[in-house]
């Protein structure tokens, strides 16, 4: 369970965050950095066993049918990754407190951050592919909203959209890469697949497995040619640029390819699809970070150069270079973590993150000068420091790499990288700290508060003593993590500062001095660099977007031009064609089961439901009579559900009819009289030909199914277990809300999408050509000199209490009898209908105390909880448990958890429907208001308009 805690915990802050956004800026940061603290205590209280090498693993049942389980495994490598998620994220939410500016969302800023831990976690601690796909996609979803975070800036907008569109279409290709993977397998669990390395790397879907993993994992990775989102992603917050892009998102696509090493490398296409893209994703970066201005983008692109590293090493494919991979994971994630925090603070106090425009700063900013240099050494790969080890140990790794039976090729770029590296470090390090003071600065610089630079302070200590104390500090850690990336196959690890004269200590040296060389005659360098004709990676993407959107248009055009009623037709069309053709090819017996005779009651129902479908299609033109037509044919089903013995899906129809018939009356406010355009009768006989031809296609289909007597209906298992399982003898509202409550739990989501949706059409309506056309409508419309009347407002305030009652036993009784959440929710909501219809929409919003948006989310909420709290013991997703128990004066009574499923229903459902309502109410108020229309009060009798009427 404590692996279930451990994820459990962001989530939970962001929900913690986000309710006490308006509080305190120092409360609302302790909400957020609680999880993280607590995150950290419980794995150090793993880390005994599990940098031992044991792995702790949990299991839930979930989706067993698809493979699908709640698997969550940690070992050594999960529990480095957790670490550096939890603790730099601990760091940045400190950081974020003092950094951010006070009119900034903080509550809603931090609980992004902390929705954007969780899935990081998640893809550390998923035990199961499918499990760690949804942690991916969840990471694109929350990088684009932390990214876009300050919407109104248009880079910041642009960024998000481009991380989330390379990202999201890389996590795509992991989807359909991974599947393949647990295809080859036999099981999506990470043990099976990881025991599985022979049947993966010698199956003939290797090779395509293994693109399609790694399309997704370059993308998320930044390497090339993904690697220019990256840098674009910049516009958000530096406290997001701190956490994205040290220690989670950009590492989650190298993390993955030391997840999946043991299976998926020591192959010839491995190592040259890996390595050579890591390499020249490592010059590639590191080029153009020594000519870029920006203090973050400088940080950026060299992120992309030491992820091609990180790549590379990988991509060797030989435990050795493995081991050294995950150190410099380790080693990068600190010092870059620090200088985004670094470039923060010069931003922050200085008014700019143009290096051209700073310099000096030691003089103005010693503390902020110190952990800047230090950081920026370590990144520069100087001794003694933490990234000086790394870079040494990765350059000894790629002198003895042979790369197409060429010696020289990888040593030498590797060596180029590193010179490079050097020279972009030198540079932030004597452009932006050292040198004199400048006369003008955008802002006077100085040293922030300590709670901007003690975080970074921390990070910059650990990187001193890991270079002076390797051994005592990394071996326990970075060991057992090589050792689960390989397998059990890594080297010793014996990281020194001095490993006396080597190939890589040559290479290191001469990088050192190339690299000053090249600071030195930077200037010459930057012109001649402006003057090349390089592409604009942002604007081929844009002109890639716009081609796509051009030949999406295109095609819509074709086979979308706007028409509803052609749409329905080739709809409807299609289904019938697929349908007879399965007829055709599956063949088709009569069923044998014997028919009863029809009653003449239901005779003349039947009658009168043609009659009604008939009225329907004559009187198409006169929408209010249509409706009154509409409900007899929802009247005539409900009647054929009560002489079915279906009492529960009578009560839904009519409740179902009586709202959408009330909500269609209001919607007709905002209709013009008289359509403004009716079919031709060709389309018509079109129309009749489709509508015929799909009648008889599903009265046949519902024919043959009813003929036939199956040997074991699936109801009988409901019936048998509706009472034994689930503690309610009503079978239809036990299913609901046990059997089959996931898909409960997707309808009530998509009814609260579906009122959201309405709320977003209609939000606009009375705005431009619409908002015109809709005023001249209402001014056509009669207006009753009585709006309000007396009776009706007096007697559905009556009612309310009343139908509230009602509502309340329909909902208490419905798992033993007819009722429940839904219809519950229905009645309340006819209720509710009454107000607003009986004394006007502005009397009753008045008296309105729970906003609608909040009352779907809690519903939607409260059932999912309710579904998820089963799998804290053990049981599957949304099992439900019962119980009876007694009390004094009351008895015996039954208590069961999906009650509070279906308290999340019944809220859901009223949210949906008082939103609609709202938003109709609003629109047509709206459009009154313009007029000077609109009338207030629930009896607002104007006493000169009833003598005008009189008269």
């Amino acid at each position: 369970m404590f692996l279930v805690l451990l994820l459990a915990l962001p989530f939970v802050g962001a929900l913690l965050t986000s309710i006490a956004g308006h509080a305190k800026r120092s409360v609302v940061a302790g909400l957020a950095a609680a999880p993280a603290l607590a995150g950290v205590a419980l794995l150090v209280m793993l880390a005994p066993g599990v940098l031992a090498g044991e792995a702790v693993e949990f299991r839930a049942a979930w989706i067993p049918a698809l493979g699908l389980d709640l698997s969550l495994r940690i070992d050594a490598l999960a529990w480095l990754f957790a670490a550096l998620i939890l603790g730099i994220g601990l760091l940045i939410v400190i950081y974020a407190r003092f950094y951010l500016p006070a009119n900034e969302a903080m509550g809603r800023f931090l609980a992004l951050l902390l929705l954007f831990q969780g899935a990081m976690l998640g893809i550390a601690l998923a035990g199961n592919v499918l499990l760690l796909l949804i942690f991916w996609e969840l990471t694109s979803l929350t990088s684009f909203l932390l990214i876009g975070f300050r919407k109104d800036k248009q880079e910041a907008r642009q960024g998000a959209r481009m991380a989330l569109a390379v990202t999201g279409g890389g996590g795509l290709a992991l989807i359909a890469g991974l599947l393949l993977l647990g295809q080859i397998a036999g099981s999506f669990e990470l043990v099976d697949i990881l025991a599985s390395g022979d049947a993966i790397r010698s199956s003939g879907l290797y090779p395509l497995a293994l693109l399609l993993i790694l399309i997704g994992c370059f993308a998320k990775s930044a390497q090339f040619p993904f690697h220019f989102w990256l840098p674009h992603a910049m516009a958000a917050p530096t406290p997001v640029s701190a956490y994205l892009h040290s220690a989670t998102m950009v590492k989650a696509g190298v993390f993955l390819l030391a997840r999946f090493w043991p299976v998926l490398s020591g192959t010839e296409l491995w190592f040259y699809l890996v390595s050579t893209t890591g390499l020249v994703t490592m010059v590639l970066g590191a080029a153009v970070a020594l000519f870029r201005h920006d203090l973050k983008a400088i940080l950026a692109y060299s992120t992309i150069s030491h992820l091609g590293l990180l790549t590379m090493l990988f991509g060797f494919g030989t435990p050795a270079a493995a081991v050294v991979g995950v150190f410099h994971l380790l080693n990068h994630a600190l010092f870059k973590a620090a200088l985004f925090m670094n470039a923060g603070i010069v931003d922050h106090e200085a008014g700019t993150r143009d290096i051209r425009l700073l310099g000096g700063l030691a003089h103005l900013m010693p503390v902020t000068a110190t952990l800047g240099i230090v950081a920026a050494a370590s990144m520069a790969g100087l001794p003694p420091l933490g990234g000086f080890l790394s870079k040494e140990m990765m350059l000894e790794e790629a002198a003895h790499t042979v790369w197409a039976g060429q010696h020289w090729a990888v040593p030498l770029l590797a060596a180029v990288g590193a010179t490079l590296s050097v020279a972009y470090s030198l540079r932030y390090i004597f452009h932006l700290y050292l040198g004199p003071c400048r006369s003008t600065y955008p802002t006077t610089p100085h040293d922030p508060p300590s709670g901007l630079w003690a975080p970074a302070a921390l990070l910059v200590v650990l990187t001193i003593l890991i270079g002076l104390f390797p051994q005592t500090l990394t071996t326990g850690i970075v060991a057992p993590a090589a050792a689960a990336v390989t397998g059990g196959a890594a080297p010793a690890f014996k990281p020194a500062l001095w490993h006396g004269l080597t190939p890589a200590l040559a290479m290191g040296v001469s990088a050192l001095i190339f690299g000053a060389a090249i600071l030195w005659w930077h200037g010459t360098f930057q012109r001649k660099w402006d003057n090349l004709p390089l592409p604009d990676a942002k604007r081929l993407f844009q002109g890639v977007v716009n081609g796509l959107v051009h030949i999406t248009r295109t095609i819509t055009s074709v086979i979308h031009s706007g028409s509803l009623q052609r749409q329905l037709a080739l709809l409807f069309i299609v289904a019938i064609v697929l349908g007879a053709m399965g007829v055709w090819t599956g063949g088709y017996a009569p069923g044998a089961r014997a028919t009863i005779p029809a009653p003449p009651v239901a005779i003349v129902a039947w009658l009168l439901l043609l009659s009604a479908v008939a009225a329907v299609v004559k009187g198409q033109r006169q929408r209010f009579l249509t409706l009154i037509y509409i409900s007899v044919v929802g009247l005539v089903v409900s009647l054929a559900f009560i002489f079915l013995s279906a009492p529960d899906l009578a009560l839904t129809q009519i409740s179902v009819e009586i709202v959408t018939i009330l909500l269609l009356l209001l919607a007709l406010n905002l209709l013009p009289k008289v359509p403004a355009r009716v079919s031709s009768n060709r389309r018509r006989l079109r129309d009749g030909l489709i509508g015929l031809a799909g009648g008889t296609a599903v009265g046949s289909a519902a024919w043959a199914v009813m003929t036939r007597a199956p040997n074991d209906p699936i109801s009988s298992y409901h019936w048998a277990n509706s009472y034994a399982h689930g503690g309610g003898t009503n079978v239809v509202n036990v299913t609901l809300v046990d059997f089959r409550a996931f898909d409960t739990f997707g309808e009530i989501t998509v009814l609260g999408i579906a009122a959201l949706t309405i709320f977003a059409l209609l939000q606009p309506a009375t705005r431009g050509a619409s908002g015109r056309r809709l005023r001249e409508w209402i001014a056509d419309l009669p207006q009753s000199p009585e709006r309000h009347p007396m009776m009706f407002a007096v007697a559905a305030r009556l009612l309310l209490p009343l139908a509230t009652m009602i509502g309340l036993y329909i909902f208490l009784r419905g798992h033993n009898m007819p009722g429940g959440g839904f219809i519950a929710g229905l009645v309340i909501s006819i209720a509710m209908l009454m107000q607003y219809m009986a004394s006007g929409f502005e009397w009753a919003d008045q008296r309105r105390r729970i906003d609608e948006h909040l009352l779907i989310g809690l519903g939607v909420s409260i059932s999912a909880m309710t579904g998820l709290g089963s799998l804290l013991f053990g049981a599957p997703l949304f099992t439900s448990s019962f119980g009876h128990f007694s009390l004094p004066l009351v008895g015996t009574f039954e208590l069961a958890t999906a009650m509070l499923f279906d308290v999340g229903v019944a809220m859901t459902v009223i949210g949906a429907v008082m939103l609609a309502l709202a938003e109709l109410s609003h629109v047509a108020q709206r459009a009154e208001n313009a007029d000077g229309g609109a009338e207030e009060g629930p009896m607002d009798i104007d006493p000169a308009k009833l003598r005008g009427a009189e008269a």
